[in-house]
């Protein structure tokens, strides 16, 4: 009988899948085939959000551009004063960006 993988490790799995991944377009078909529009535009949002948080914007300029919740807001505020991952990543890709150019 098959044992069954804990939610740990199935994360883990996912993790490391969307690390391997090579180019914006790899991105785009893997999160095209996991996710729903809607919840790639959510997490889309979200990243935006982080964005202008972290460029000093208010939570009103903040839901004016994006038109996020201001429950999400709240989350996505917490994450960046808090957490770590949106500002490395952001910072990551700005570099990225600049690099290329």
């Amino acid at each position: 009988m098959p044992v069954k993988k804990s939610d740990g490790e199935i994360t883990r799995e996912l993790f490391e899948v969307i690390a391997s991944l090579k180019s914006a377009d790899d991105c785009r078909a893997l999160f095209s085939d996991m996710c729903t529009n809607t919840e790639i535009e959510q997490m889309a949002q979200r990243l935006q959000a982080a964005k202008l948080l972290l460029e000093g914007k208010t939570y009103n300029q903040v839901i004016e551009e994006t038109d996020i919740s201001s429950a999400t807001l709240s989350r996505v505020s917490r994450c960046v004063r808090y957490g770590g991952g949106y500002a490395k990543i952001l910072k990551r890709a700005e570099n990225g960006k600049n690099e290329n150019n």
